[in-house]
C-alpha cells in the first residue's frame, strides 16, 4: 500500500543507504505546475515528502517506472498543493529575529514588555516597572545584550520552573516522587522524561504563559507512570489537567515565537 509522508525537517537526498540519485521531473495538474525530484531504493512502497522549502521528493521501489511515479503523484498533487499553502502560511507566521533595541519587545511569561538598553559600568538584566532593563559594559550590541537577556532568562527559569514543578506535583494523585529537574534550549521539544526519572524542561518555556508550563510540567510527570502517550497516558492526563488539550495547542500556537530566536 501506498504511503504518503510529510516531514517537518529538510533531508539531504543522499541521506538514505541504497537511495540513487534523484531525477527531476515536472507534472501540471489544473493549471499548476508540480516539480519533484524522484528516487529509486530497495523500499516496497511509493512515498511523497514535502520538505520546509517546498521541494517534493518521490521515493519509488527500484523496477518502478516513471510513468508510475508520475501517476502516483498526479494522484496526489491536491494534498501535495495543500502542503504548500500549509508550509507557506507557516512561514508567514514566523516573525522576524530580534534586534534587541531598545523599545522592542519580549515575552516573558506570556506577555511581553519592553526591552531598556543602556550603558553602564557592570552588565547586567533586570525586571522592574514593566520593562526588561539591561545594560551593557561598553558598546550595547545586539549579540551582548541577547547574551545579558538569555542569562536573565535562565536565572528566572531556574527559580519559576523549581517552584511551579513542586506546586505541579502537589496536583498529582499517584503516588510519584519528586523528579530531578534540568534546564536546557531545546529545538524540538518543550519537555523530556528520562529513563532514570529526571525531567527535562525548555529554557524558553519561560516565554510562555504559566498554565502553558504547567501543561509540560504535568505532562512528563504522567510519563512516571506511563512512557508512550496511549488512551492510559492521557486519561490519566486529562483526570489530572481537564483542559489538557487546549493548553496544548495553545503552547504550539506559540512556538513561532520561540522559533525566531
Amino acid at each position: 500500500m501506498s504511503r504518503i509522508i510529510l516531514l517537518s525537517f529538510h533531508l539531504p537526498l543522499s541521506y538514505n543507504a541504497g537511495v540513487n540519485e534523484s531525477l527531476p521531473d515536472l507534472l501540471t495538474w489544473h493549471a499548476s505546475d508540480i516539480p519533484y525530484r524522484y528516487c529509486r531504493s530497495l523500499r516496497r512502497t511509493l512515498c511523497i515528502t514535502v520538505h520546509p522549502d517546498l521541494s517534493v521528493l518521490v521515493r519509488a521501489p527500484m523496477r518502478a517506472k516513471p510513468e508510475e511515479i508520475r501517476e502516483f503523484v498526479l494522484t496526489h498533487a491536491r494534498w501535495i498543493l495543500r502542503t504548500w499553502q500549509r508550509l507557506e502560511s507557516r512561514s508567514a507566521e514566523i516573525p522576524p529575529a530580534p534586534q534587541y533595541e531598545s523599545g522592542e519587545v519580549h515575552p516573558y511569561l506570556g506577555r511581553t514588555y519592553p526591552l531598556e538598553v543602556q550603558p553602564g559600568h557592570k552588565a547586567s538584566a533586570t525586571f522592574r516597572a514593566g520593562h526588561i532593563h539591561i545594560t551593557t559594559k561598553g558598546k550595547g550590541t545586539a549579540e551582548n545584550v541577547k547574551k545579558l537577556l538569555d542569562r536573565w532568562y535562565r536565572a528566572r527559569a531556574e527559580i519559576f520552573f523549581h517552584e511551579r514543578l513542586a506546586a505541579c506535583h502537589r496536583r498529582i494523585p499517584e503516588d510519584i516522587p519528586l523528579p530531578p529537574l534540568r534546564i536546557r534550549p531545546m529545538k524540538t521539544r518543550w519537555g523530556t522524561f528520562s529513563s532514570r526519572g529526571r525531567i527535562t524542561l525548555n529554557l524558553w518555556l519561560i516565554t510562555m504563559p504559566v498554565d502553558c508550563l504547567d501543561y509540560v510540567i504535568l505532562h512528563e510527570l504522567c510519563h512516571y507512570r506511563f512512557r508512550g502517550h496511549g488512551p492510559r497516558f492521557w486519561k490519566l492526563l486529562e483526570r489530572i489537567l481537564p483542559d489538557c488539550r487546549q493548553r496544548r495547542k495553545e503552547l504550539n500556537s506559540r512556538a513561532m515565537r520561540v522559533a525566531a530566536r
